[in-house]
């Protein structure tokens, strides 16, 4: 392995680590961190994902035996268990980006390209999924066989995106163009290939994979098949939000490039133009659309879907930079080069360091009070459902309560969920839920803009943090301060 290119990349992760200290979305925590702290505690939460067994626990066993090495040698510090995990991604991370080093050979361009990405620098050491998928993913690409890289053995990516397979089957969606196109460009025969390499490795994964979700899940199950079931052939992830079909193209996509869009679509031009001269190049072209074409025809979208996509991105972004400055003079270098990186910093210090920090920020002083009275103190988050980690932020097994925000698994009709409920009459349902005789929670956690909605609460309590959150709210729900209130008589 490259080391000193290695180290460059490394250095980039593990700044983001503490350059990275905003909010992005609830999976980060509730679909890896909070079950990997279930499995290895014993005390927690699962989301109805795990219970109906929807997700792989691959990758959360991962964590969890980094928790369990942490407890055994006593060091499993509420520190330690939020920081070593990102450790643990930007390790991959910064791995699977000398893994593209070296597969787009060129060189300092594709260092630059990777390195200054906003999205990946965002999102490289958080604990999604996503990030784990896209890492996997540009190791594969480097193992894919592409005609003149030299790669004879085609088994190091069929394993891995078996795995990926078995971990999240949507990305199934990228690999089959790809995977047509290796059964297309191999000396052996198709049948010979499929059977010889294709099924034997990828049945192997999946008995694995199901042994596994089994044994972790109390009784059979086959995660990939539930994962299809619930968010394709039922729909369920719709109810977490709709968007119309061209957002990827006119929302999603320009949004995770930023400015690398630039390049990117000047590469495309060169490609289509000069189609018989870059046959990978329009493969992963034909990867990208079909992807994001397919992708489109689902209601629920998000913006880090995409993260797998971004190592093809990058590596055409970075081969049209490499040839355009063998003719560009010195002063157009820096010029373009200074462009993209301020073009990077700006997203990803705005996103990374102020916007949605205050859910994170909390959980250190409302950890302090958990610490300090573990029996007295009973959280509740009247917030809008997963705003903030838990207990694998907390590491203290107190009492705590949020809004949940369930689909309508049982199919009821006219179903809403206890958010929505909520903030339909918040005094309303402060009062049904704790009615004036009743034991009441020794702190509430809550935005500054719902105050004036649940005053007849909070008369009980006073205010002991106010965090900054955003200057710019996400929706009506989302207050620009995370505020405590903690009871009068705690």
């Amino acid at each position: 392995m490259n080391f000193d290119i290695f180290l460059i990349f490394l250095a980039v992760r593990i700044s983001s680590i503490f350059l990275v200290q905003t909010f992005f979305v609830p999976d980060e925590y509730w679909q890896s961190l909070e079950v990997s702290h279930y499995l290895t505690f014993n005390y927690g939460y699962l989301t109805w994902e795990w219970t109906k067994g929807i997700r792989s626990y691959i990758p959360p066993f991962i964590f969890a035996g980094f928790y369990k090495i942490l407890q055994i040698i006593g060091m499993d510090t509420a520190t330690n268990l939020i920081y070593g995990p990102r450790i643990l991604q930007a390790l991959l991370s910064a791995y699977s980006d000398v893994q593209f080093y070296k597969w787009s050979g060129t060189k300092k361009w594709a260092v630059f390209s990777m390195a200054s990405s906003w999205f990946w620098f965002y999102t490289g050491s958080r604990t999604l999924i996503n990030t784990f998928e896209c890492a996997l993913t540009t190791v594969a690409l480097s193992k894919f066989p592409w005609p003149g890289k030299g790669i004879e053995d085609s088994s190091p990516f069929i394993w891995i995106i078996s795995l990926l397979f078995a971990i999240r089957p949507t990305c199934a969606v990228m690999w089959i163009p790809l995977c047509v196109y290796h059964l297309t460009l191999t000396k052996k025969t198709f049948l010979n290939l499929v059977v010889g390499h294709y099924l034997p490795i990828g049945l192997t994964v999946l008995v694995l994979s199901i042994l596994l979700d089994s044994i972790a899940h109390g009784s059979f199950i086959v995660s990939a098949y539930e994962f299809l079931k619930f968010n394709l052939f039922e729909d369920i992830s719709s109810f977490y939000g709709v968007q119309p079909w061209h957002w990827y193209l006119s929302v999603g996509f320009p949004a995770i490039l930023g400015i690398h869009l630039i390049p990117f679509v000047m590469a495309t031009i060169v490609i289509l133009k000069n189609r018989e001269v870059h046959p990978n190049e329009l493969i992963m072209l034909g990867t990208i659309t079909f992807t994001i074409a397919v992708y489109s025809f689902l209601d629920h979208k998000e913006f880090r879907f995409l993260l797998p996509l971004l190592p093809l991105v990058l590596y055409i972004s970075s081969r049209f930079l490499s040839a355009w400055s063998r003719k560009a003079n010195n002063f157009h270098l820096w010029l373009v080069t200074v462009i993209i990186f301020v073009g990077n910093v700006i997203p990803a210090w705005y996103l990374g360091m102020v916007h949605q920090r205050g859910t994170l920020d909390v959980m250190q002083p409302l950890r302090e009070i958990s610490e300090k009275s573990p029996n007295e103190t009973s959280l509740l988050f009247l917030m809008p459902c997963h705003s903030t980690p838990l207990y694998s932020h907390l590491h203290v097994n107190v009492t705590t309560r949020f809004l949940t925000c369930l689909p309508n698994l049982s199919k009821i009709e006219n179903y809403i969920d206890e958010a929505d409920m909520f903030y339909k009459s918040p005094n309303g349902w402060v009062r049904q839920n704790y009615p004036p005789n009743g034991t009441l929670p020794s702190h509430i956690i809550c935005f500054d803009n719902l105050i004036p909605h649940i005053s007849n609460i909070l008369s009980r309590y006073k205010q002991v943090h106010q965090i900054y959150h955003t200057s710019l709210p996400t929706s009506s729900r989302v207050g620009s301060y995370v505020t405590v209130h903690e009871r009068i008589d705690f």
